[in-house]
């Protein structure tokens, strides 16, 4: 009597995964740039785990902006320098534990609004909301296919 042959299960995905741990569990966050009108141009995935201001440097460099609106998350002496280095104005509100406090213009911080708007267009997708994805390079080409719907629209 023959045995039926087992069936693969295929090649174990081990990769980046830019999965963290915070207060919530296991968690990405997800950096965005946006242009004036709220259209995403660059996406970058970290662990939930990870502070956010080295990602803003990498993630703003070589494009052009006049502006540099970001929430509390970005605030610090080296993100503040780099701004002041590129001639961007920067309105990012200051965290409440800063010594040395720095003015910023409360009315250009309401177009911060675009950034959120952007993100709840993009978790529209499921797949983006949710995080099927194991690897963060396939889940990434999710964000920039919900972006790139984004710029359709």
């Amino acid at each position: 009597m023959q045995s039926t042959p087992s069936v693969s299960r295929g090649t174990k995905k081990s990769g980046p995964q830019a999965i963290g741990v915070s207060r919530g569990g296991l968690n990405t966050k997800i950096h965005a740039v946006c242009d004036a009108l709220g259209n995403p141009l660059r996406f970058k995935l970290t662990a939930g785990n990870v502070s956010d201001t080295p990602e803003l440097i990498g993630l703003i460099e070589g494009l052009p902006g006049q502006e540099l609106l970001a929430d509390k998350a970005y605030d610090s002496d080296a993100i503040v320098q780099e701004a002041a280095d590129r001639g961007m104005e920067l309105v990012i509100p200051p965290k409440a534990n800063r010594k040395k406090k720095r003015p910023f213009d409360a009315l250009k911080y309401r177009a911060r609004h675009l950034v959120e708007n952007l993100f709840q267009r993009m978790k529209i997708y499921r797949r983006v909301a949710t995080r099927y994805e194991k690897l963060d390079t396939r889940f990434l080409s999710i964000v920039y296919l919900a972006g790139a719907m984004k710029w359709l629209q």
